[in-house]
């Protein structure tokens, strides 16, 4: 196992956080034009703006994880809640609990933050991460609906 530590995304890590975006996108089937990633990359490096982010870095400074968070307002409390929109490890650093390392750094930041809570979804499909999600959160019966 490899050294992997978990810190904010930085502004020299644009090339390399838009591949595992890409990647991150192409596991769900879809794509996001090049004027989502500059808009999502700007806003990600604005003081104190949603999105957050973080990203899991090993030890030759390679970036093989990231995750994005988001806060809002909830009708059901006062303090904001915490979205954990995004969350990918490079499938070649998988199994090494790079996953649950950026979600507790979610936490982390979603405690210091007051949040009143943190959630998240996935796709039924998405076995290996479920399997992470089982031990540290808790499954609701809420089922999504788009328009």
């Amino acid at each position: 196992m490899t050294s992997v530590s978990i810190r904010p995304l930085e502004s020299g890590d644009k090339a390399q956080w838009a591949d595992l975006w890409r990647a991150y996108l192409a596991f769900y089937e879809t794509e996001r034009p090049d004027g989502v990633f500059e808009s999502t990359w700007s806003r990600l490096m604005g003081e104190g703006e949603d999105p957050h982010g973080f990203c899991a870095v090993d030890e030759t400074g390679r970036l093989i994880g990231l995750v994005h968070y988001i806060y809002h307002r909830s009708c059901w409390t006062i303090a904001p809640v915490c979205y954990l929109q995004d969350l990918y490890a490079d499938p070649s650093a998988r199994g090494q609990g790079i996953g649950r390392k950026l979600i507790e750094a979610v936490y982390s930041a979603a405690d210091d933050a007051e949040a009143a809570g943190i959630y998240w979804m996935t796709q039924h499909f998405n076995k290996n991460a479920r399997k992470l999600y089982d031990r540290i959160g808790t499954l609701t019966p809420f089922i999504k609906y788009n328009r």
